[in-house]
């Protein structure tokens, strides 16, 4: 399940209750070392996505692919980037802790997704739009981004079909497209992406990888993944060896430059 629709996380909201115009601009992961008790700054826009735990930097309005041969590894950077859990080190954005916002502020402004996706009870419509803000015209587009829009014709009532219990009368592949297309609907500053392609076959994959690199055009949007289609569709890939960032570049880069990249892609690519 996106995980933005959690309601009892393992933390708790910050002293600094304002809503900051532009939370998702600078994620930086360093020990707290402001009082809790002090007002906080509010974050600009427009400023690199920086995790000094892991050396990583992520330009604004990019997609950045990272690469990992230990899928723990970009999954607890994913949940850094979350606030999800407790750690010793704490996200910051452009020097703000997040720690110090409220916690219904950064699951509106940052969305992360997981590997092992989840569907309601209830409509399709109601899985893919929990909030009802979206008209039909909107999740159909969302859906095409995600090629789920099969999944959806092959419903007897389409938007309206009743969706069984975890979405278990879908595939594997079905449910994570469905997945995609409820993160995509959120329409998140910053959109992170665990995995995105798993379960799906290679025709799909290279649909989804080529739609959703134009759909989040401008948007900043980190992809989870050792996926050739969805590594070549990013402006950044970032190789992480042991936690830290290690190689940069492009796909074709890195292809030619990294004997751990090549490692890492072809593994990936036969499993």
């Amino acid at each position: 399940i996106i995980r933005v629709l959690s309601t009892e996380p393992d933390v708790s909201d910050g002293p600094d209750h304002r809503d900051p115009a532009e939370l998702v601009t600078q994620l930086v992961t360093q020990p707290v070392t402001q009082p809790v008790d002090q007002p906080v700054n509010q974050p600009a826009a427009g400023v690199p996505l920086t995790d000094p735990a892991s050396n990583v930097t992520i330009r604004p309005g990019e997609m950045t692919a990272i690469v990992s041969a230990r899928p723990e590894e970009s999954g607890a950077l994913a949940d850094r980037l979350g606030r999800f859990g407790r750690t010793c080190t704490a996200v910051h954005l452009d020097g703000v802790a997040i720690a110090d916002l409220p916690l219904a502020t950064v699951r509106r402004r940052i969305v992360v997704s997981e590997i092992d996706p989840r569907l309601f009870t209830g409509s399709l419509r109601e899985g893919l739009d929990p909030r009802g803000n979206h008209t039909d015209a909107t999740i159909l587009s969302a859906l095409l981004v995600a090629s789920g829009e099969d999944v959806m014709e092959a419903l007897p009532a389409g938007l309206d079909s009743d969706v069984e219990e975890r979405g278990r009368s879908f595939s594997g592949g079905q449910r994570q497209r469905l997945a995609l297309t409820r993160a995509l609907l959120t329409n998140a500053e910053t959109l992170v992406l665990v995995e995105p392609t798993s379960a799906v076959d290679a025709h799909t994959e290279a649909r989804i990888a080529a739609r959703l690199a134009i759909a989040r055009a401008g948007r900043t949007t980190v992809v989870m993944t050792a996926s050739p289609l969805l590594l070549d569709q990013a402006d950044t890939v970032i190789l992480l060896t042991d936690g830290q960032a290690t190689a940069q570049g492009t796909h074709q880069e890195l292809l030619a430059t990294s004997t751990a990249y090549r490692h890492t892609v072809v593994r990936g690519e036969a499993s």
